[in-house]
């Protein structure tokens, strides 16, 4: 795996999705590299996924949320649930971002992202990536209820990600809502930091 993660950093962008696609290679963690190559893209305005088009530094535009879609929704990882390197991968980009010009679409994702990782990394049942990371489903529809807990160590990792972060946005706002909404009340009293966020 170390050589293909090598790989994936010297390929053109007119190489790069079919390798991510491929099926003998692709995983969470190819795909978290994949998503780290759209994190330099939006941090330096240069790289494979920003060829061919005015892109500034520490910008996202449209074009960076569709590559962060089309990887975690590529076919080999399409029935595996989001992983952490991943959902780690999108807050970086997140925080990375300092301009937006995507329509909320990758807002969108980065809260669906991460739900769908806390709720299959608590054990509860997620619909397939390209279901519940859709534009199209609404996160309310799939996400964990008040009546159904999420692991508490996956709360505090999620806490830990949002905590002090110099952006705040609508996607940590709901994030914190269902995800605190899930949780017990031991749980909850513990991550003060998530409720505020978004506010």
């Amino acid at each position: 795996m170390t050589a293909a993660l090598t790989t994936l950093t010297q390929r053109s962008l007119s190489t790069l999705l079919p390798f991510i696609e491929s099926p003998s290679i692709a995983d969470g963690a190819v795909a978290a590299r994949a998503l780290g190559l759209v994190r330099d893209g939006v941090i330096t305005g240069e790289g494979p996924t920003t060829a061919g088009r005015v892109h500034f530094s520490r910008s996202l535009d449209a074009a960076d949320a569709d590559w962060c879609a089309r990887i975690l929704m590529s076919a080999p990882v399409a029935d595996q649930p989001v992983t952490r390197a991943e959902a780690e991968a999108l807050f970086q980009i997140n925080e990375a971002a300092s301009e937006r010009s995507d329509d909320g679409r990758f807002d969108d994702l980065l809260a669906k992202a991460v739900v769908h990782h806390a709720a299959s990394a608590s054990g509860l049942p997620v619909p397939p990536r390209h279901v519940a990371l859709s534009p199209d489903t609404s996160i309310e529809s799939w996400a964990p209820t008040k009546a159904v807990g999420v692991n508490t160590e996956v709360l505090e990792w999620i806490s830990g990600q949002m905590r002090g972060k110099r952006r705040s946005n609508r996607a940590f706002a709901m994030m914190g809502i269902l995800l605190v909404g899930a949780a017990t009340l031991p749980v909850v009293q513990t991550l003060p930091n998530v409720i505020d966020l978004g506010m």
